[in-house]
């Protein structure tokens, strides 16, 4: 067996696989045997059928089975034993000769492969990031204040005690929750500039044909080539970050402790009865439905990565300086 690697540029790769017959051999036997074992033919007792039968039958598909675990624990311990960090999983080369599946022939596969880019960045105190801080405009205050009473308007309609609030009481109720409200946004805006700063300080470069023909390949029954295209920008976005965001991690000697998605996942808790408007839940709830959350794996991926967020955007923030830029309402939707 022999397994040649070419490199087509910084990022892609070429694996080149060659199978002699001696290779499968011994895998195809057991597979055979396998079925030997197992098969049910009529007029022979089970594991007594002759072995020339059960290869007619069953010969290519164990020959294919056979071949196609030579390829996986090849291509594993290539990856392993050269410490390649790839990004997906190889795929089939367009190049892939047509394959006669006879026992006795030699085969050779074609795989692309790409690497996952080396990140190397450094969060320095004389990082400078716009830090924005929001005023309400006088167009979106009057708009606000406008809504609230129409708002009020339709709740009292059927009450027999409607509720009277004074221009100064909603105008000063408005002020508060655009204030709260711009906070937020102000604060969203911020994590995300950071992301973006360290993403172009790193200059990370993705091989985006691979990634589109491999997120193809994983998520063929839900997603669609046009699917794919179309959110593609959005999905290198957040894995360049989530690159940056692991490299800073291993830098700052950072790690996601169970403790710190137990104290996530009980905040995403809380955070959900608030919004149903339940306060003083008791704690027994909260324990047991942060239990359920830890039960399912892809909640404890959701939660790990926004830890790891959570670590690297505080230690960052802590770090940099920050140019303080007052902006409008109308002006900071414009960014």
């Amino acid at each position: 067996m022999k397994l040649k690697k070419k490199q087509i540029d910084d990022l892609n790769l070429e694996l080149t696989l060659e199978i002699a017959p001696e290779d499968y051999a011994e895998e195809l036997h057991k597979k055979l045997a396998e079925r030997r074992r197992t098969a049910d033919f009529k007029g022979f007792r089970k594991g007594m059928v002759p072995a020339s039968l059960i290869k007619r039958v069953y010969g290519e598909q164990a020959l294919v089975d056979a071949v196609n675990d030579v390829i996986t624990n090849s291509l594993d311990k290539y990856i392993q034993d050269n410490k390649l960090h790839l990004l997906g999983e190889p795929l089939g080369s367009e190049k892939q000769p047509e394959l006669e599946w006879v026992e006795g022939n030699s085969f050779t596969f074609i795989f692309d492969a790409a690497l996952s880019p080396e990140i190397n960045v450094d969060v320095e105190a004389s990082d400078e990031i716009v830090k924005y801080s929001i005023t309400t405009s006088a167009k979106d205050k009057a708009s606000a204040v406008e809504n609230y009473k129409k708002y009020l308007e339709e709740r009292n309609k059927d009450k027999e005690n409607p509720e009277v609030k004074s221009d100064e009481e909603i105008e000063k109720e408005v002020t508060e929750r655009l204030k709260e409200e711009h906070k937020q946004e102000a604060e969203w805006r911020l994590s995300k500039d950071i992301r973006d700063f360290y993403v172009n300080k790193a200059g990370v470069k993705l091989p985006e044909e691979f990634l589109k023909r491999w997120l193809f390949a994983a998520n063929q029954v839900k997603l669609s080539k046009e699917d794919i295209d179309k959110d593609f920008p959005g999905f290198c976005e957040d894995f360049k970050w989530q690159l940056v965001r692991g490299s800073l991690m291993q830098k700052f000697g950072f790690k996601v402790e169970h403790d710190d998605i137990y104290e996530a996942a009980k905040a995403y808790v809380s955070y959900q009865y608030a919004m149903y408007g339940l306060g003083n839940v008791p704690e027994e709830m909260i324990t047991e439905a942060v239990g359920n959350i830890l039960k399912d794996r892809r909640q404890i991926e959701r939660l790990s990565e926004q830890v790891e967020d959570n670590k690297v955007l505080a230690k960052i923030k802590e770090t940099v300086k920050f140019k303080e830029k007052k902006i409008t309402s109308e002006k900071f939707r414009e960014l």
